[in-house]
């Protein structure tokens, strides 16, 4: 039975406290300094908590919502969720390639996760729209700070990826509230 290479600790931002056998045998080659490959990798790995727990509640909400707008808003949920699902592989991939390490399970994203789990049996379907609105805002405001820890080391490359997601995040507020105003006997 193979060791566990590293050791976890709750409130790390996802920066593991790895040993120096496994660190020569993840090590990628990189300009970045140990100390900006820590700290990028640490902002990556909280923000792809976070997307594995928005994308999860996302569909939750797809396949639990229900009433007159079913088909709109489960539609909406599912284009969301594959959206922001898209974004899980680039981020693992960004932090390895800077010779960081990424999550690693279920249990590791716990750990990390900003954005809160909804195990409630049932949700309105407005509440839905809200809650993952909100949600979505939290994360662009969380992406904002990631870039500016990839500025202060100056990776753009990790900082052009953000802008791109900051944008989808932006459309999905921006839908999610649309899809959930109340409109007037004309539609409007």
């Amino acid at each position: 039975m193979a060791k566990s290479a590293s050791v976890m600790t709750k409130g790390d931002g996802g920066r593991a406290h790895v040993g120096a056998e496994t660190r020569r045998a993840l090590a990628t080659p990189t300009d970045l300094s140990a100390e900006a490959v820590r700290d990028i990798s640490g902002a990556m790995n909280a923000i792809m908590a976070d997307v594995f727990a928005l994308y999860l509640k996302t569909k939750n909400f797809h396949w639990h919502v229900s009433g007159p707008h079913f088909r709109d808003y489960h539609l909406l949920l599912d284009e969301q969720a594959d959206q922001i699902f898209a974004m899980t592989d680039v981020i693992a991939e960004r932090v390895r390639k800077l010779g960081g390490t990424t999550l690693r399970s279920i249990a590791h994203i716990a750990r990390i996760q900003r954005i809160l789990d909804n195990d409630a049996e049932y949700v309105e379907p407005s509440d839905m729209l809200a809650e993952l609105r909100d949600d979505n805002k939290a994360l662009t405001a969380r992406l904002r700070e990631a870039h500016a820890v990839c500025d202060e080391f100056n990776d753009v490359a990790t900082a052009s990826l953000i802008e791109v997601w900051i944008d989808e995040t932006e459309r999905r507020t921006w839908f999610l509230f649309e899809t959930s105003r109340r409109g007037d006997s004309s539609g409007h």
